[in-house]
C-alpha cells in the first residue's frame, strides 16, 4: 500500500498550485513595494517561545502545538505562528532599530481538520517591529487588503476592533467577568472555562452568540490613548479606500495583542474558518520575551483559505512557450532553442522523452502554452515554425523573431 499524507495535511499539486503561486507572488511583490524585507525563521523554536508569547492558557499552547522532544532532551515545538519567531529574532541582533519584514513558509496545529482549517498550513505575512504610530497598524492593513483584491477577492473588507492597552483591561476584565460569570450555567463548557483564566476570550465564542448578546466590549472601556489610536486608524483606513466594519466582539486568540486588532472576511467565503487571514498591534510581545517594550503590528492570511476563496477563472497561460521537436536528430536544436528563450526572460518548456509530434502538441496544451515552437526541417535554415495555440495560427520565423513575437503577443 502506498502511504498517504498525515491526515490535515495536503499535497498540492499542478494545475491547483498555480493559484498557490499567484497568492505567493502577489503577497512578496506588494510586501516589497511597501518596504518589507524578507525574513526567514526557524521551522521549530523552543517550546518557551510560544508558551510565553503566544500564552500558556491560550487554545494554541493547551491544545495545538506540536511538541517534542529532542535527543538533547530539549522541548521544542513546531511553530504554530510566525510573530513570536521574528520578534524574537529581532531582538536576539539587538531590538534597537525599526524592523519591517514578510514571510512565507507553513506552520503546525493539532486542529480538527476541515475547508480552511489544516494540521499542516501556509502562512504569509508581515511584521512592522518598533513603530507605535497608527499608520502603521493602517499600513499593514491595507498590505493584506490589497493582496486580496489583486488575487480577485472583489468582496473583501476588513473586520476592526480595539482591545486596548493592558492597563485598559483591568476594570473591563472585572465588569465582564461579573456578566460571565452570571450567565455560566447558559455558556458552552469551553466558555465557562475561560471565565475565570482568560473571560476575554469568551467574547470570540460563536456557539454563544445568544448569551453574550449585551456583554461590555472592550472598544467601549479605552483609556484616552488607546481610544486616540482607533480613532486614527478608522481614519487611516477611510484615506487608503479600505472598507471596514466595526466589530466590538474580535479580540483574536493570543496573548499578545494590544489595541488594534483586526480580521479579512469576504462574503463569497463560507466555510466554518470564515477569517483568510488578520492580525493587530503587539506591543507587549518583545517584553513578554525578555526583551525591551517594542511596539509592533503585523498580518497572517491563509494561503489555503485565500485560494479557496479566488473566483473560477479561466486559467492563465502557465508557459510563453512550448519546443516541439520532430525527430531526435533534433533535440539538441530544441534544447538550444528552450535555453534561449529561458535567457531572454520567457517561460519555457520542453518534453525530453521523444514522444510524437501529436504528443508534444498534447502536452504543450496541457502545460497550457501560449505558442509552440516547432524545431523541424526549417532549422536547417536558421528557422521555426511558431503556432498560436488558441487560435492555430502559424508563422515560420527566426528565433530572434520568435522573441519579439512572444513580447509583442
Amino acid at each position: 500500500m502506498i502511504p498517504r499524507a498525515p491526515k490535515g495535511t495536503d499535497d498540492i499539486l499542478p494545475p491547483e498550485s498555480e493559484r498557490w503561486r499567484t497568492v505567493l507572488r502577489t503577497f512578496d511583490e506588494l510586501a516589497e513595494r511597501y518596504g518589507y524585507q524578507l525574513v526567514f525563521t526557524p521551522i521549530f523554536e523552543h517550546t518557551e517561545l510560544f508558551a510565553r508569547g503566544v500564552g500558556e492558557e491560550t487554545d494554541v499552547v493547551e491544545k495545538q502545538m506540536y511538541t517534542f522532544e529532542d535527543r538533547g532532551g530539549r522541548s521544542l515545538t513546531l511553530r504554530p505562528e510566525a510573530t513570536a519567531s521574528v520578534v524574537r529574532a529581532h531582538l536576539d541582533r539587538g531590538g534597537d532599530e525599526i524592523l519591517k519584514v514578510s514571510y512565507a513558509g507553513p506552520m503546525f496545529r493539532y486542529e480538527q481538520p476541515q475547508a480552511g482549517r489544516r494540521r499542516q498550513f501556509f502562512q504569509v505575512g508581515v511584521e512592522y517591529i518598533g513603530e507605535p504610530s497608527p499608520e502603521a497598524d493602517v499600513e499593514v492593513i491595507e498590505v493584506g487588503y490589497r493582496c486580496l483584491q489583486a488575487c480577485g477577492i472583489a468582496d473583501a473588507s476588513v473586520l476592526l476592533n480595539s482591545i486596548g492597552d493592558p492597563e485598559d483591561r483591568v476594570a473591563y476584565r472585572d465588569l465582564l467577568y461579573r456578566f460571565l460569570d452570571e450567565r455560566r450555567e447558559d455558556l458552552s463548557s469551553e466558555a465557562a472555562r475561560r471565565i475565570d483564566t482568560s473571560p476575554l476570550r469568551a467574547l470570540d465564542s460563536k456557539q454563544d452568540d445568544a448569551v453574550l448578546e449585551g456583554a461590555p466590549v472592550p472598544i467601549d472601556h479605552l483609556g484616552s490613548a488607546a481610544a486616540t489610536h482607533h480613532a486614527a486608524v478608522e481614519v487611516g483606513l477611510r484615506r487608503q479606500g479600505i472598507p471596514f466594519v466595526a466589530a466590538p466582539r474580535l479580540v483574536r486568540g493570543l496573548d499578545y495583542y494590544n489595541r488594534t486588532v483586526f480580521e479579512y472576511q469576504a462574503a463569497s467565503y463560507r466555510v466554518a474558518q470564515s477569517a483568510l487571514g488578520g492580525g493587530g498591534r503587539y506591543d507587549p510581545l518583545a517584553a513578554m520575551l525578555g526583551g525591551s517594550e517594542t511596539p509592533g503590528v503585523g498580518l497572517a492570511m491563509g494561503v489555503d483559505r485565500v485560494v479557496l476563496a479566488m473566483p473560477d477563472v479561466v486559467d492563465a497561460p502557465a508557459l510563453d512557450a512550448f519546443v516541439v521537436w520532430t525527430g531526435a536528430e533534433r533535440l539538441e536544436a530544441a534544447l538550444a532553442v528552450a535555453s534561449s528563450l529561458r535567457g531572454a526572460g520567457f517561460s519555457a518548456d520542453l518534453d525530453l522523452s521523444g514522444k510524437s509530434v501529436r504528443s508534444q502538441f498534447r502536452a504543450a496544451d496541457r502545460r497550457r502554452a501560449t505558442a509552440a515552437i516547432v524545431v523541424g526541417s526549417e532549422w536547417d535554415e536558421g528557422l521555426v515554425t511558431v503556432k498560436r495555440l488558441a487560435s492555430g495560427e502559424e508563422s515560420t520565423m527566426t528565433l530572434e523573431e520568435t522573441q519579439k513575437w512572444l513580447k509583442n503577443r
